[in-house]
């Protein structure tokens, strides 16, 4: 046989497209050919192969080889067309069954001396192939990813000695294989990596290594209407904006927020995941089931926020999703920028579109911002003169637009706490309290309408927001005075919707709306 077909893919945002490696060999002068728009690392991809193929003992043709990688139209790039380049060469050559890969989909990058190395995008792969029933063929290294979606069967290789055995029917898959199924398989309910050895069967180990990764709530001291929003936001999944002088807890308050937010479900931890295996730094296990949480400086470009490139990768927003996006001293990014966060703050995703493709990601994060109220910082303190004028003052709060601070419905201002309260060290309610009260309402607004209160829209906000005579009028007087634009009124009711769910009742009354209220800033 002079010819042979092997089923691969690539990627395009986080969704794995089909590409089928098709080897011919023919006459003339001994050398390799790749046709398909290959970009770099896939054209250099012909002397990686016939090193391995020498190395692993195997024999590599002395003819002309054509690689065809089809959709012709589709850009290809990376190393993991290495090892169905190589078994397509095999089977051509007839070292290999013409029929050993029908059922599989390989991946893999080869090295010199044949190992087979890991590539990136190997979640979202098993994702694709989930309802075609086929075997991935992969890299040892990436099976403990691939594993995180048990519906599909993943065999993995150290070498391509091994996967020429293994095609030759020699041998099965080793037993390296079941021992990391059951690693990436065993998650206990909180969502952590369950206790293994001398510290299976102790629940106590099992929250420590739970817990290092999100700080306790316990830690702040004082600041109880901030914690208070703090607790709204994770219940509602509301954005939230605090506002205050230099050292009054605002960072340390935001790195909380995942410690009292609901447990991720197996949906969102493989979403999540698949966005962090296509970029350069991959998946970890100890980062299953842990919600991100990103803190980017405030001289990130908005291609670095949203994502971009010549090949598009995603970018803060993306890799915060299901998580919280962390923006600290918010006035210092620049306008645009902060601009680009307004369609995937109201879409929940991002299209990045390129001249030669275009690729969606995923975005949907709860943002937390932070800011000073003045350049120096200490507008409004009375430890500190404020050195800042007026008009200084002024463009500095001037510096985030109407329809960003629309887009935010908790704004909370901070103050100073008091040193008495700071030797105090009286510890505060611990986040695992907290989230059961966050856990209970977010029950409540699931069986209610199928998402959080933030994301409800149209009629169902109508519905589920309904207000009373005296409600109305609170409400109609709190828009004309302030001057409420109708999102931020929507907004408003969002927020008292689910200080309802966290008083368990079912209808909101002038005291939930009062305190949504206090939360307009």
């Amino acid at each position: 046989m002079s010819f042979a077909t092997v089923r691969s893919c690539t990627l395009s945002g986080v969704s794995a497209q089909e590409v089928t490696v098709e080897v011919h060999i023919t006459g003339g002068l001994p050398g390799i050919a790749i046709v398909g728009l290959p970009q770099s690392a896939v054209r250099e991809s012909k002397d990686r192969v016939k090193a391995a193929i020498i190395h692993a003992d195997l024999i590599y043709p002395q003819v002309k080889i054509i690689v065809n990688l089809a959709p012709a139209d589709l850009p290809k790039q990376g190393g993991r067309y290495d090892l169905p380049i190589a078994i397509g060469i095999l089977i051509a050559t007839q070292q290999l069954p013409a029929d050993c890969v029908d059922d599989m989909v390989v991946v893999g990058e080869l090295g010199l001396c044949g190992d087979v190395r890991s590539v990136s995008g190997v979640l979202p792969t098993t994702i694709a192939l989930a309802k075609q029933r086929k075997t991935l063929l992969i890299p040892d290294t990436n099976l403990s990813e691939a594993q995180l979606n048990p519906q599909v069967r993943c065999v993995g290789v150290q070498t391509l000695g091994d996967v020429h055995a293994l095609l030759r029917k020699k041998k099965t898959p080793s037993k390296k294989l079941h021992l990391v199924q059951n690693i990436a398989s065993g998650c206990n309910k909180r969502g952590a990596p369950e206790a293994r050895g001398s510290d299976a069967g102790d629940p106590q180990a099992s929250a420590v290594e739970y817990d290092v990764h999100y700080p306790c709530l316990s830690e702040v001291q004082g600041q109880y209407q901030a914690r208070r929003a703090l607790e709204i936001a994770a219940a509602g999944g509301h954005n939230m904006l605090m506002t205050g002088p230099p050292g009054t807890g605002k960072s340390m308050l935001a790195s909380r927020l995942p410690g009292i937010q609901p447990p991720m479900t197996e949906a969102e931890a493989i979403e999540t995941a698949s966005v962090l295996s296509i970029t350069h730094a991959g998946f970890s296990a100890n980062q299953w089931r842990v919600r991100p949480f990103r803190a980017p400086h405030h001289t990130a470009s908005g291609v670095a926020l949203v994502g971009g490139g010549s090949t598009p990768m995603p970018g803060e927003v993306s890799l915060s999703h299901n998580g919280v996006l962390f923006l600290d001293e918010i006035p210092e990014f620049s306008r645009s920028v902060l601009d680009v966060l307004r369609e995937p703050m109201e879409t929940g995703s991002i299209t990045i579109s390129r001249a030669s493709k275009q690729a969606d990601f995923p975005a949907r994060f709860q943002l937390i911002a932070a800011r000073n109220p003045c350049p120096c910082g200490y507008d409004g303190d009375d430890d500190f003169n404020c050195r800042c004028t007026p008009d200084q003052i002024n463009r500095y709060q001037q510096k985030l637009s109407g329809p960003f601070l629309d887009r935010i419905d908790l704004h909370i201002e901070m103050s100073r706490i008091d040193s008495k309260l700071l030797l105090e060290q009286k510890l505060g309610e611990p986040s695992n309290v907290v989230r059961e009260r966050v856990v209970a309402s977010r029950e409540i607004q699931l069986a209610r309408q199928s998402t959080h209160n933030a994301k409800l829209a149209g009629k169902e906000l109508q519905h589920h927001c309904r207000l009373g005579d005296e409600e109305k009028a609170l409400l109609k007087q709190a828009i004309d005075s302030a001057h409420l634009s109708v999102r931020a009124s929507y907004r408003l009711l969002k927020v008292a919707r689910t200080i309802a769910d966290l008083d368990g009742v079912d209808e909101i009354n002038t005291a939930h709306l009062i305190e949504a209220l206090g939360y307009r800033g």
